[in-house]
């Protein structure tokens, strides 16, 4: 067996949803291919405003600087959770801010399991914050051994 485990995965999953479950918000995708070079100039646009329905384009292209004739678009839009769904986002409420209190002490008490990112830790990180705390988890258990 393991001397530790590295669990990223939803904590109320882990056990059980002994208290319930957390709630998320989730996404669904829709891919279109364009009969042109370029749509947008960026890998990545976010939508902010009320009017448009989804929150981000992304042209995959531009991730690694493509230059074929047609280019790929995806388009993110925000959905409700429920079981089953794929998690994305931890909902930052009170309600599940306790809820997800009661499984950190749970989880506080599980010595050889590190619970990390998203889902584990229930937080929203942006991706350099969950390198950032990936890595800090890390030289701390390095230090203890």
């Amino acid at each position: 067996m393991a001397e530790q485990i590295v669990y990223t995965g939803p904590i109320d999953a882990y056990f059980n949803y002994r208290y319930g479950v957390l709630a998320y918000r989730s996404l669904t995708f829709d891919n279109e291919l364009l009969e042109m070079d370029n749509y947008q100039g960026n890998a990545v646009v976010n939508y902010t405003d009320c009017e448009t329905p989804y929150t981000r384009i992304i042209e995959h292209k531009h991730f690694e600087f493509g230059t074929q004739p047609q280019t790929l678009i995806t388009r993110e839009y925000s959905v409700e959770w429920k079981p089953g769904d794929e998690p994305y986002y931890p909902i930052n409420d009170e309600p599940n801010s306790e809820l997800y209190a009661s499984y950190k002490r749970l989880a506080d008490a599980e010595p050889r399991v590190i619970f990390g990112g998203r889902l584990g830790e229930y937080k929203y990180y942006d991706m350099d914050k969950v390198i950032a705390s990936a890595l800090h988890k890390a030289k701390e258990v390095l230090h203890d051994m």
